[in-house]
């Protein structure tokens, strides 16, 4: 049995298609990128897998429970911090949690293990007793993420979990959302790219809806025109002869030229049908006495493919 599984789910306001035959499977052990352009239906579809929206069509079991048939029986086991996590303003992040547990039906001793525990866990010890409507946007952000935590659910559904955080305190995210994977099955609706390299063992790509790709982010770099592409740093003297032999190469597409420094020029080779030319490379390299100050093996630009497959997508933007 998947930990969520997902059937042809599709959410339509009035004429407005939102989401269209998504269908996709986590297990526990999952980490699952959901991308999209803003606006694609990356929130619509994780409000559905959540139960707060029901769908036009389609299902989704969530433990083995259909979220519209047992609706509190799938929220129990899910940990939701939606977009934007709706706060109570006026509560203290101490007050909220203790809410929150008792919400959750938690016994008086495993709500202060509970809180204790991610209150360690997110940073929270400066701000418990701050009205959470002072607390910056960070702040909120982990208080939300606290509260979709608490009762430490099978399942964790988070819509842009490091939105607003500074570079540490994503970092602190992803380093704990990487040791909660092996237990939990969790999706991360984000945009941001670096999410997808950081953390996540697949991925899902929607445009307008849509499912534009489906697969592990080793798949989503290969499909860029950078992968496996080799990149020398060399003096700017040597690099117009060493780009026209280059060129003659029966696995190279093109080359790219950049000015790095001191007189040094970056030419990144291109390779036909993403071929390892590495080898090859260095051949020529050595057979033409080139000094290289670098070389190395590109991986996919995960940008670059991204713009490319959501490229007929972006028009028609949607919640």
């Amino acid at each position: 049995m998947h930990a969520i599984e997902v059937k042809h789910l599709s959410k339509d306001f009035g004429i407005l298609q939102a989401v269209t035959d998504v269908s996709f499977t986590v297990d526990r052990g999952d980490v699952l990128g959901f991308l999209g352009p803003n606006g694609a239906g990356k929130s619509t579809a994780m409000k559905m897998v959540a139960g707060f929206l029901e769908p036009s069509a389609g299902t989704v079991t969530v433990c083995g429970h259909d979220v519209v048939e047992r609706p509190v029986a799938v929220k129990s086991k899910i940990g939701y911090l939606p977009e934007g996590a709706p706060l109570y303003g006026e509560m203290t992040p101490a007050g909220f949690l203790e809410f929150i547990a008792e919400v959750r039906g938690l016994s008086l001793r495993q709500k202060q293990d509970r809180i204790a525990d991610v209150v360690q866990k997110i940073h929270l010890e400066g701000v418990l007793q701050q009205r959470i409507e002072t607390l910056s946007k960070g702040y909120k952000r982990r208080v939300g993420l606290a509260q979709a935590l608490l009762h430490d659910p099978e399942v964790l559904i988070l819509d842009e979990p490091t939105d607003g955080l500074d570079p540490n305190q994503k970092h602190e995210v992803r380093t704990l959302i990487k040791e909660m994977a092996p237990h939990k099955a969790i999706i991360i609706s984000t945009h941001i790219l670096e999410e997808v390299e950081a953390v996540c063992t697949r991925a899902i790509i929607i445009g307008r809806g849509r499912v534009l790709f489906a697969g592990t982010p080793a798949e989503l770099e290969a499909r860029s025109r950078y992968y496996n592409a080799v990149a020398l740093v060399l003096n700017h003297g040597a690099a117009g002869n060493a780009k026209k032999r280059l060129l003659t190469l029966s696995n190279v597409e093109d080359i790219e030229e950049l000015p790095v420094r001191d007189g040094l020029v970056r030419l990144l080779v291109l390779p036909k049908n993403s071929r390892s030319i590495i080898a090859e490379i260095g051949e020529t390299v050595r057979g033409n006495g080139w000094q290289v100050d670098e070389l190395r093996v590109e991986t996919g630009h995960l940008d670059e493919v991204f713009r490319t497959i959501t490229a007929d997508f972006n028009e028609g933007a949607r919640t």
